[in-house]
């Protein structure tokens, strides 16, 4: 593993959580800088690889560790028979962050939840607001079917516009979409949805791009693109639990400042969800930021503007 932005902190780690050896990457220039837990998405989409391609300016505020989940990356690789659940991982999770507060002597320390990681980073946090200086989430999911429902209806609403009647065919055979349970054939279903989200630019693509991100990762290992494609099946039983999650069934009132940083092209969660969702909290400080051209990876579509957001929330902080 190259250091090639010579950082001061720059190391990959293993250590048994739970029963099990998990993997930590860390990063950043100076030990006193607060420490952020970037949670991925997935769930079981480690995202440790990509990290070099957007975190490079928050290094310099923050000190960023990311951890691949129980099922997912390097920690399925290692533990290829140890599935997560639910209680698993926000066990997993409040280990983690004592290890961090431990290594770097910190009170309390921020958590950043993408996508699936902002399930486990909001329940968390509404859990153990004791563990957390803030919170951070990108690409918010609040309701699981409801984010479903409105990103089939906004990518079949383009479909009509262009009369693209080979997509709405394909559309229809999902028939009642997304229902009201996860069945066996569901995760087919999504597969369908989103390769022709893909098509009309409201979800990821796996295009040259990201596979060009991945081959120059400077941890990633060829173990990493097999553990991806395991992870589908390691992460079942959370996919059940997925379909039946709504944030809106969970207290209103967080203990901690919360801050979502949203993509305005985002259609897989899609941003008006999160939007509404975000005003019914309370907050001791709260805020959102919208960053224009951005999708579901927001902060590697538009990293600049992710940045500013994110040095914003900083410095809200620092006062």
């Amino acid at each position: 593993m190259k250091n090639k932005l010579k950082r001061k902190i720059y190391d990959e780690e293993y250590i048994n959580i739970n029963g099990i050896l998990q993997y930590l990457f860390h990063a950043g220039t100076d030990e006193n800088n607060p420490v952020m837990l970037f949670l991925h998405g997935g769930p079981g989409s480690a995202e440790s690889i990509f990290a070099y391609s957007f975190q490079e300016k928050w290094e310099e505020i923050y000190t960023v560790v990311h951890w691949d989940q129980r099922g997912a990356g390097k920690t399925l690789t290692k533990n290829p028979n140890s599935f997560p659940t639910m209680d698993l991982m926000l066990e997993d999770l409040y280990q983690i962050i004592q290890h961090l507060k431990a290594r770097y002597n910190k009170g309390k320390i921020i958590l950043l939840g993408h996508s699936w990681g902002s399930v486990l980073g909001s329940t968390f946090v509404l859990n153990h607001p004791e563990e957390v200086e803030y919170y951070i989430g990108v690409g918010q999911v609040v309701n699981m079917i409801e984010n479903e429902r409105v990103g089939y209806e906004k990518v079949k609403e383009l479909i009509i516009e262009v009369d693209d009647k080979k997509s709405l065919k394909t559309l229809e055979v999902l028939g009642d979409y997304p229902g009201d349970k996860f069945e066996n054939d569901t995760f087919i279903k999504i597969g369908k949805l989103r390769r022709l989200q893909n098509k009309y630019k409201l979800a990821i693509s796996l295009n040259f791009k990201i596979i060009s991100i991945v081959l120059k990762s400077p941890i990633m290992k060829f173990s990493d693109i097999s553990s991806l494609i395991k992870s589908l099946m390691a992460n079942q039983t959370l996919y059940y639990f997925l379909w039946e999650y709504d944030l809106n069934s969970y207290s209103l009132d967080y203990k901690v400042p919360v801050y979502y940083i949203l993509g305005e092209k985002d259609w897989q969660t899609p941003y008006p969800i999160a939007q509404k969702y975000f005003e019914s909290i309370s907050a001791p400080d709260k805020e959102i930021y919208m960053v224009p051209n951005a999708g579901h990876m927001t902060m590697m579509d538009e990293p600049e503007s992710f940045y500013y957001a994110l040095k914003e929330v900083y410095s809200r902080k620092m006062v």
